[in-house]
């Protein structure tokens, strides 16, 4: 087959890796990719949030398969103009991906199919917004309704955090995506993420992960894109996983079919768990970065086999085999992220490190110049480890970080704390 993956990040770094150890692949591009992507498939120049651009680059290329990485190219309708030209996709339609896109939408679909979910109010006017936080108080959570890259959500522990967010939203901090608000009771425990497809009338888990939000150690310092995760999340237990797909992800999979826009592609749900029971916080339309990398890492080459049967409708006949293992990933971020951040600073040490099924560098933010690997993003490499256990795996990821040499860059050094 003929694969195409979109995006440049280390989610897609990781499909990519995954996708390549599928004798399936005979060929694999990644548009626009990164240098890390560069040294197992082909990378291509190609505007990915352009559907007619996706579609004649498909065509001319012979694509068989595409995967789609980020949520944008989701809510441009980029999987609806492969689907109506004939190429099998691996993405939800832009109506279905508003389940990431819009957060008042995913709280209508959550009512409508009796969700556990945080209650709240949705607002298209500041002061309406203002008075609704002076009623219910702090601490409360402020959301940009539409796609905000991961910023536009604010956990506003005192009322004046609050009130600020609505000014900076609705001020247009936040672009379009901050037009319309949603204001949600702040829930208290231990949050964990879900992954499960979906091909409009099955769905399939198939795995949990753990993120690290917070820039610095011990889950301080402004919130990021996520500077860490591991596989499994211990906090969700088979018992609490089963609950939530029974009283959350199957009524959600249910009522998006009931409104004609059946869900197919990767639903990742984020679950707040406290006493032993799921809430949903959000769902995003794509795997989460750095979750992918931990998955992928744990699935490997059936991971194809798996996004495959999802877009030709056949999850019923579908199995993940799991091996009894963990995986983990830290990110290693240029100085000065998630605020400004240095590009162009070389990264050396990485040809001396191992590849293969347990030590993997997948990268986000870098490009080749001049034969050296320079970081040009915010976060930029993924140190990706499989073990036994997750002290194993952890030891062997913090292993690989002690030989790079990067001045330029910094990482968490406690990642999986909490499972540990």
């Amino acid at each position: 087959m003929n694969i195409l993956i979109l995006g440049s990040g280390g989610r897609e770094h990781a499909l990519a890796w995954a996708v390549m150890q599928n004798p399936k692949c005979d060929r694999l591009i990644v548009a626009p990719g990164n240098a890390g992507m560069a040294q197992i498939a082909e990378c291509a120049s190609l505007d990915i949030e352009d559907g007619d651009a996706v579609v004649t680059f498909a065509q001319q290329n012979t694509i068989d398969f595409v995967i789609i990485g980020p949520e944008a190219p989701l809510a441009k309708g980029v999987a609806d103009r492969l689907r109506e030209a004939g190429v099998s996709v691996f993405g939800p339609s832009a109506e279905a991906a508003k389940l990431e896109a819009s957060k008042s939408f995913t709280k209508e679909v959550c009512d409508a199919a009796g969700a556990p979910t945080a209650a709240y109010g949705h607002f298209t006017d500041a002061d309406a917004a203002k008075a609704y936080i002076r009623e219910h108080g702090a601490p409360i959570v402020v959301k940009a309704d539409g796609l905000a890259a991961g910023k536009g959500v604010i956990v506003a522990m005192d009322e004046q955090t609050a009130l600020d967010a609505i000014d900076d939203m609705f001020g247009g901090a936040f672009g379009g995506a901050g037009a319309e608000v949603v204001i949600e009771e702040f829930m208290e425990g231990e949050e964990a993420s879900y992954f499960i497809l979906c091909d409009g009338k099955t769905a399939l888990p198939i795995g949990t992960a753990q993120d690290h939000k917070r820039v610095g150690d011990g889950d301080t310092g402004l919130n990021t894109g996520g500077m860490g995760a591991y596989s499994p999340a211990p906090v969700l237990t088979d018992d609490i996983a089963a609950r939530a797909m029974r009283e959350i992800i199957e009524p959600t999979v249910a009522e998006m079919a009931k409104r004609g826009t059946p869900y197919q592609g990767v639903l990742y749900a984020g679950f707040m768990i406290k006493d032993g029971q799921a809430r949903l916080v959000e769902y995003n339309a794509r795997f989460g970065d750095p979750e992918c990398q931990v998955l992928m890492m744990r699935l490997g080459a059936q991971a194809l086999d798996l996004m495959l049967a999802c877009a030709e409708g056949r999850l019923d006949e579908a199995q993940v085999n799991w091996a009894d293992d963990h995986a983990i990933t830290v990110v290693m971020a240029a100085n000065g992220y998630p605020g400004a951040y240095q590009k162009g600073s070389i990264i050396n040490g990485l040809d001396d490190l191992p590849e293969d099924s347990k030590n993997m560098i997948f990268h986000a933010g870098t490009t080749e110049v001049d034969g050296k690997i320079t970081a040009t993003g915010g976060r930029v490499l993924n140190i990706t480890a499989r073990g036994d256990s997750l002290q194993e795996a952890r030891d062997r990821a913090y292993a690989m970080i002690d030989k790079i040499d990067w001045p330029g860059g910094f990482n968490r050094s406690d990642i999986g704390w909490r499972a540990l």
